[in-house]
């Protein structure tokens, strides 16, 4: 199963500048599988050790940070001698042992010839939790469940997924309809590696339910093993409320939709902590089309979603047969399934996006991209509906040159205005798909 990612890591392993690499991400997003396969791919030996429940490996840890010392020891419990630059040693479930974290900073200021590279799940969470978390002696980056051009590649076609990575729209137009089809399939099956893997190897959406139901499980589970006592209820709540939340016409998060009375100040720190354990992901409001956009985030007003479309369905229970009926994965939830799909390829594509809505006038924008030099509003168009009239006033009060329509019904991209019709499974191409239409305009 191929991962974009281990492009970063090869240029992480030859950068002049390297630092110790974390992996970050949710749980069972693939990051112990993508440091053992780039380790096996790129280097003579990897000296790998998984730290939860190893006492030895912890106490090699407890006495000082003589690195020297440590990597003896890391030889003797990986049985691998460990040769700078020709041995890579990966540290897996990191945040089960802080001082193992914490000697990261030692690796870089005392011994930078070692490649060493650490995965967890709950990183975020030690990090603003107190721990000795090595800031600015470590290179960070962050794995998300596969994206859909993943997902094409590992479930029906190498040449089709370089298409959509190369967002060729020539050699895309003929497919059309076969991405359609495969984007209602990952609306069910999602991004996580196990999910995916069994679907390629059985071909059965419907097993894949039970893989994903027990990912749910094993975060309620973290819950439970990782946060401080008082937060679990509140995690729980806020968790198994999302998809309730999402199928509401005005999708921005209500706390008394939890309990009657409820006040976001009783919620926001276990928020913080599902955000920083990657579980959920937080879209806030500007109701300012301004630069930089973030300076005008509304810090009380947001929408919530999970980090994965397929974790999404089954939390709400969505039954994977609706992929046979036209287009109701679009339009489940008030749209909120495209909407989340269209989250997912922008936050792993490096984008952080917003959204606007302002009352007086009525407008609202599903998503605005702060690309530096100019903003790039999207609609997700569900289906058939939508008149997208809200986009195209938007876009002229505002002295808007570009916006998208990210649309099911498109076959190519068609312009209206300033405004571009592009397929949906293309919105992580939006930047790329802008400058070349600029191009032709121009």
């Amino acid at each position: 199963m191929y991962r974009s990612k281990i492009e970063s890591l090869v240029a992480w392993k030859n950068s002049t500048r390297r630092k110790p690499l974390i992996l970050n991400g949710a749980r069972q997003v693939g990051k112990t599988w993508l440091l053992r396969e780039f380790g096996e791919r790129y280097y003579d030996s990897v000296a790998y050790i998984n730290l939860d429940n190893n006492e030895t490996a912890k106490r090699l840890f407890d006495l000082d940070f003589d690195i020297e010392r440590i990597i003896n020891g890391l030889e003797l419990l990986s049985g691998i001698k460990i040769m700078p630059g020709n041995t890579i040693i990966v540290l897996d479930e990191i945040q089960e042992c802080p001082k193992a974290l914490a000697s990261l900073k030692y690796f870089y200021e005392t011994a930078p010839d070692y490649h060493v590279a650490v995965a967890g799940s709950l990183l975020g969470v030690a990090k603003h939790a107190g721990t000795s978390y090595p800031v600015g002696k470590v290179q960070t980056i962050d794995l998300h469940p596969l994206t859909f051009s993943e997902f094409v590649r590992a479930s029906a076609s190498s040449s089709l997924a370089d298409a959509l990575d190369r967002a060729d729209l020539t050699s895309l137009e003929p497919f059309h309809a076969k991405l359609i089809d495969l984007l209602k399939h990952y609306l069910v099956i999602g991004g996580m590696p196990e999910v995916v893997q069994s679907y390629v190897d059985e071909g059965n959406v419907l097993a894949v339910r039970k893989i994903q139901k027990q990912i749910l499980r094993d975060y309620e589970g973290d819950f439970s093993k990782h946060a401080p006592y008082n937060l679990t209820p509140r995690l729980l709540e806020i968790f198994n409320i999302i998809p309730a939340e999402l199928a509401k016409e005005n999708k921005k998060f209500i706390f008394k939709m939890i309990r009657t009375g409820a006040r976001a100040a009783e919620y926001e720190s276990a928020l913080l902590w599902l955000e920083d354990a990657g579980v959920v992901r937080r879209v806030h409001r500007v109701s300012a089309a301004k630069m930089p956009l973030k300076a005008y985030a509304e810090r009380e007003a947001f929408k919530l979603y999970l980090s994965d479309v397929g974790l999404l369905g089954a939390q709400a229970d969505l039954a994977p047969e609706v992929i046979l009926e036209g287009d109701r994965l679009f339009t489940e939830f008030k749209g909120a399934m495209a909407e989340q799909f269209a989250l997912q390829e922008l936050v792993a594509t490096g984008y952080k996006p917003l959204y606007y809505k302002k009352d007086k006038p009525s407008r609202e924008v599903d998503y605005i991209l702060d690309l530096g030099h100019q903003l790039l509003p999207l609609e997700i168009k569900s289906g058939k509906g939508s008149s997208g009239k809200s986009l195209a006033e938007f876009v002229e009060e505002n002295s808007i040159s570009r916006a998208f329509k990210l649309t099911t019904q498109t076959l190519h991209i068609r312009r209206t205005s300033a405004i571009d019709y592009v397929p949906l499974y293309l919105c992580s191409k939006v930047k790329e798909i802008s400058e070349l239409t600029k191009r032709e305009a121009g």
